[in-house]
């Protein structure tokens, strides 16, 4: 199994404040990796720096062997194999559905609009939305609305995507309806690194744990072993909190 993401002494400072310290870590192709931590502890900014929307201070990030970076690199084309889904959904509200996921694919992949539109409808069935195909952003829900973004995100085919705690703006019932298409992505072989504070899905999905704190990683594993077993104090006390 390849790496897809290797990260070699990734260090971030704003200013005074360093919120990376040094993290290295591996994501194999295929492989699913939840970032769990307390907030403030750098998982975002880590997440982040994997596409380049956060410049490293210090170490570096190869994505399939190319440094994210260096100088030299196409961050562009780096960024079009890289899906991201935020917090937010960053849907456009005056497009509709359709035109939401259709615009990158023929603004950056050159994609003719026909075989676009083929494709979005195809990822509409895939996240459960295809009736939603004409409608607005606002008249979404969220839940629909995140989902809209992850078939935005996958429309571009990318090789890995990334999940900044795509679940943390959404009511409580409207949850599991992304984290089964997330699930779906994942069983389907996808490549992710997902930022979550959903203990469960990380149980359930990941094939590895990492737990951050105070811009380290601190220790990483199974997720049987990091929620049954954790080596670190500090690992044990976070998870005491939230489990």
């Amino acid at each position: 199994m390849g790496a897809a993401i290797r990260v070699e002494g990734l260090t971030k400072r704003f200013g005074t404040l360093q919120v990376l310290r040094g993290i290295d870590c591996t994501v194999h192709n295929s492989e699913v990796v939840c970032v769990i931590g307390p907030s403030g502890s750098g998982k975002s900014t880590f997440l982040r720096c994997l596409n380049g929307l956060e410049e490293a201070s210090g170490g570096r990030v190869l994505v399939h062997g190319v440094s994210v970076h260096d100088n030299h690199t196409n961050i562009d084309a780096l960024r079009s194999e890289i899906g991201m889904v935020f917090q937010r959904f960053n849907l456009f509200p005056h497009m509709t559905v359709q035109e939401n996921i259709i615009l990158a694919p023929i603004k950056v992949r050159g994609l003719a609009e026909e075989e676009a539109r083929a494709r979005a409808h195809d990822l509409l069935i895939k996240v459960g939305l295809l009736d939603k195909i004409d409608a607005y952003p606002n008249q979404l829900s969220g839940g629909q609305q995140q989902r809209v973004a992850i078939a935005r995100a996958l429309a571009m085919q990318p090789a890995i995507m990334l999940f900044d705690e795509p679940t943390s703006a959404l009511d409580p019932e409207m949850v599991g309806e992304v984290l089964s298409v997330m699930q779906t992505l994942a069983e389907e072989g996808m490549t992710m690194v997902v930022v979550s504070h959903e203990m469960g899905f990380a149980r359930r999905v990941a094939h590895r744990v990492l737990f951050m704190d105070e811009g380290m990683l601190v220790e990483e594993g199974t997720p049987e072993a990091i929620f049954d077993n954790p080596r670190e104090e500090r690992t044990l006390r976070f998870l005491s909190k939230v489990l």
